[in-house]
C-alpha cells in the first residue's frame, strides 16, 4: 500500500480508533506513540549487477512503559503525519512499512496487507516481510539476467 492510499483510508476514519494488528490477531498495544516519519530513499545493486532505486514512508511506532489504556485515533496520527510532510518531503507513491518489535512482533520493517473498519476502529492488518533475489525474479520473468552475472 503506498502513501497516499494509507492517508486516505485514514482521512476517511478520523475519529476510529488506530490498531495495528497481525495475522495472529496479536496487537500493537494500547498506548502506541507514532515516534517517527522516515522518508526513506533506496539505491541498491543486486546479484545480477542491477540497480534498483525505490522509495519508502516508514510510520515508527514505540509503546513507553508508561502507556495508556487508549489507542490513538487516526486524527492524531494524520495530525502527525502533517507536520512531517510539511517539514520534510513525503512521497506519496512510496511504499509504506510500520517500523515496530516487541513480544509479539519481531522488530522489523512490516508492510501492510490490509485496512478494514468497523464501528469503532480501522485495523491495519501488517504483513512481516519477505526477501526475494531480484535477479532471480528477472529471470523467471523472461529477463536475461541471472543471479551473480
Amino acid at each position: 500500500m503506498n502513501t497516499r492510499e494509507f492517508i486516505e483510508k485514514l482521512r476517511v476514519a478520523q475519529s476510529k480508533r488506530l490498531i495495528f494488528t497481525n495475522s495472529d490477531g496479536d496487537t500493537i498495544h494500547t498506548g502506541y506513540h507514532l515516534t517517527e516519519i522516515k522518508a526513506a530513499r533506496f539505491d541498491t545493486v543486486d546479484c545480477g549487477g542491477q540497480v534498483n532505486r525505490w522509495p519508502e514512508t516508514i510510520f515508527q511506532l514505540w509503546v513507553p512503559e508508561s502507556a495508556d489504556d487508549e489507542y490513538m485515533n487516526a486524527d492524531k496520527f494524520l495530525r502527525i503525519y502533517e507536520k512531517v510532510s510539511a517539514s520534510i518531503p513525503v512521497d506519496e507513491n512510496a511504499e509504506v512499512r510500520i517500523e515496530y518489535g516487541d513480544e509479539n512482533f519481531f522488530p522489523s520493517l512490516y508492510g501492510i496487507n490490509s485496512i478494514s473498519a468497523d464501528k469503532d476502529a480501522l485495523r491495519v492488518l501488517l504483513q512481516p516481510p519477505a526477501t526475494t533475489c531480484k535477479a532471480r525474479d528477472r529471470a523467471r520473468s523472461g529477463d536475461a539476467q541471472r543471479c551473480c552475472a
